[in-house]
């Protein structure tokens, strides 16, 4: 069973917050968008971007985000079939938000994935 999408939203402080996040809360639709700021993509290219996507899991990322109206997908009437994802204009208006993020991350990833400096009081504490 799928997650419930777009909850009614009551409009408390951090509702839009909420709404935001909504939108690119899957664990993959805040790197797809990120790559897609630098053009148009197919499917292939955008997976050799987010190495670790299942290929079932990025095509329901990239549904929902269609679903919601960030991205376009266009589908040209060939053999073999040839599927493009880009940016809408809405999607495109989340780009200060994505590059935000990227700069945070920069600045902030070495915090991550190291054991914290322990306390000299809580040792004893504990001993």
């Amino acid at each position: 069973m799928g997650k419930v999408r777009h909850s009614r939203f009551d409009c408390s402080p951090g509702c839009s917050v909420e709404a935001a996040v909504g939108l690119i809360d899957g664990k993959w639709k805040s790197v797809v968008l990120f790559h897609l700021l630098s053009g148009t993509l197919r499917f292939n290219e955008i997976r050799r971007h987010v190495h670790n996507v299942t290929p079932r899991m990025l095509t329901n990322q990239l549904r929902e985000l269609e679903a919601d109206g960030l991205v376009e997908r266009k589908v040209y009437a060939q053999v073999p079939p040839k599927v493009e994802y880009s940016l809408s204009p809405l999607g495109r208006s989340m780009e200060p938000i994505l590059l935000a993020l990227k700069d945070w991350g920069d600045t902030n990833i070495g915090l991550y994935g190291k054991p914290r400096a322990t306390d000299p009081r809580e040792v004893s504490d504990a001993a």
